[in-house]
């Protein structure tokens, strides 16, 4: 059974968020926002979560929008590496007011 798995690469679930701490080094914070439905009241719910993310080169900075993939664990907190970086929430303004 060993043999069979070595040859797999184990992929970890992608999330999707915004950066709101680039403090540190190596090492950004990322709000994950997700909706859920109340039980009862059948109301849709936003649930946001932090998640510590390794950035190496330190290339993100607050406000970016990046896609964080599921790793094994760096530090212990940190088991999410940025894998891509979808756009920025200022460069939309300004691409905005510039058309």
């Amino acid at each position: 059974m060993a043999s069979e798995n070595s040859g797999t690469i184990k992929k970890g679930r992608i999330l999707r968020g915004t950066v709101v701490s680039a403090k540190m080094k190596d090492t950004v914070t990322v709000a994950v926002v997700r909706y859920v439905k109340h039980p009862k009241y059948k109301k849709y719910l936003k649930r946001v979560k932090r998640y510590l993310a390794h950035d190496p080169g330190n290339r993100h900075q607050e406000g970016d929008r990046v896609a964080i993939q599921e790793s094994r664990p760096i530090s212990k907190r940190k088991h999410f590496v940025v894998v891509s970086e979808s756009s920025s929430v200022g460069n939309e303004h300004e691409a905005a007011h510039a058309a």
